[in-house]
């Protein structure tokens, strides 16, 4: 996809704060610190509308980034930080969970992991919780530049096993510093937007010409 308008549109903290354009939606889940915002500059081809910060756990909301008025990119708080109050993370995870369970415009979540080391718990938590309630995800393991070319595939392998991936389940890895992944993502990304309008096209197809 070539992005030529992204925007910054709310921080929110329930479902009366989200858009309600009806866009397709594309979550980012991680554990702090884990480059999601990075990630999410490189895609959209700015070097700071999404804020990254030396310091964990500093995203506290649902962060909304649109994308050529055609999807959003919505960040989730980084999980796994523990100077974070453990009633500030029960918060963080019932905003979350709700809005994983009930907001119907979301298609897709990104899981990002850093390729450098093995998925934590949270991180393997995380991916059970997914695939119990069938949520469509992909696996983007970023900061493959921090690692030689010759590690890539054992740190793959590692992360493969431990999230129980198949070769169904869409996976990239990702450098924001290389731009490596970038192109990949945005395909699988497309895919998964295209099947929601695909759906959607067929349903008023259904409403427009009734089966005898």
């Amino acid at each position: 996809m070539k992005v030529t308008q992204a925007e910054f549109i709310i921080s929110a903290v329930g479902p009366d704060q989200y858009p309600d354009d009806a866009l397709p939606e594309i979550a980012l889940a991680g554990r702090s610190n884990v480059g999601k915002s990075s990630l999410i500059n490189r895609m959209i081809n700015r070097k700071n509308l999404a804020r990254t910060s030396s310091q964990p756990g500093k995203t506290q909301c649902l962060n909304y980034y649109r994308i050529n008025d055609l999807l959003y990119f919505v960040d989730f708080p980084g999980y796994g930080y523990a100077k974070v109050s453990k009633t500030q993370r029960q918060a963080w995870g019932k905003m979350i969970e709700r809005y994983l369970l009930e907001r119907d415009t979301l298609k897709l979540v990104l899981q990002v992991v850093d390729l450098r080391h093995p998925p934590s718990k949270d991180d393997i938590m995380m991916r059970e919780w997914l695939i119990h309630y069938e949520i469509p995800t992909c696996v983007v393991m970023t900061k493959a530049d921090k690692l030689p070319k010759s590690q890539w595939h054992k740190h793959m392998k590692v992360i493969k096993n431990d999230l129980q991936l198949t070769a169904e389940n869409p996976m990239v890895m990702f450098s924001s510093e290389l731009g490596l992944g970038k192109d990949e993502l945005w395909e699988i990304i497309s895919r998964y937007t295209q099947q929601a309008e695909e759906v959607v096209e067929d349903s008023t197809d259904d409403v427009g010409n009734p089966q005898s």
